[in-house]
């Protein structure tokens, strides 16, 4: 079981948030696990972390598709953030057009952090989605 100090997920379908934090539980110890509805609420609040010098997420479950702010924009704006750590972003998504998994790739190349890619529906959340080590599903 890996220890997590914080983790945002980022979805606004209540049925996957549902899941996720579900299948976090066998693999993942954290005590601040932080919900968003949309990219903007989860972009407020990383950036008043990072103000108010609150710990930061560890890792990011994000779906792409969502309303006000959808994953990609969240992901240009945290880009330009001055963060230090490398965050986790586990990138979910139900879309199968192939070019989301080609801006996936693109974005891998310019974004500091360590990008994942996943497939909804989600049914497993392994270690490796919590680590520095991920091939894309």
């Amino acid at each position: 079981m890996k220890k997590v100090s914080s983790i945002f997920i980022v979805d606004d379908d209540p049925i996957t948030v549902f899941g996720i934090k579900k299948m976090l539980k066998p693999v993942a110890i954290c005590d601040d696990i932080q919900i968003f509805q949309n990219g903007k609420e989860a972009y407020d609040a990383l950036k008043d972390r990072i103000t108010t010098g609150h710990e930061l997420p560890e890792v990011i479950f994000l779906d792409i598709n969502m309303p006000i702010m959808d994953g990609w924009d969240f992901l240009k704006e945290m880009i330009d953030l001055d963060i230090q750590e490398r965050i986790i972003i586990n990138m979910i998504t139900s879309s199968i057009d192939p070019s989301d998994y080609q801006r996936w790739n693109d974005f891998k190349e310019k974004c500091p952090h360590q990008l994942n890619f996943r497939n909804k529906p989600i049914f497993k959340i392994e270690v490796s989605d919590l680590e520095g080590f991920h091939m894309a599903s």
